[in-house]
């Protein structure tokens, strides 16, 4: 949806510029309009969808160097469930923690 709406306003904005009486700008916005349309809906709303379903968890496979590399992100908290559902008392490693670094000395 929210590439529809930008490839929206893009077009309209090169279009707008297309219609200038200067035949160079013109070329260029038309250009660039098509280019947009062509962007938005041909590869981002048919060809990438369909080559990733061709594709399946081959598209979203990464090799070993960069998954040690790269940082892990668990924006969803799915690590800190995985944690507390292992520990024997029902509590995390960082619940843990918590309590003792706010613990009243």
């Amino acid at each position: 949806m929210l590439v529809v709406a930008a490839a929206g306003i893009m077009t309209a904005v090169f279009v707008g510029f297309a219609l200038s009486p200067s035949s160079l700008v013109g070329s260029i916005a038309l250009g660039l309009a098509i280019g947009v349309v062509v962007d938005a809906f041909i590869v981002r709303m048919i060809l990438m969808p369909a080559a990733l379903a061709l594709l399946g968890q081959a598209a979203r496979w990464m090799p070993r160097r960069l998954d040690r590399v790269l940082p892990r992100l668990d924006a969803e908290g799915g690590d800190l469930r995985r944690e507390a559902d292992a520990a024997p008392d029902g509590r995390s490693a960082q619940d843990a923690q918590m309590r003792e670094m706010t613990r009243v000395r």
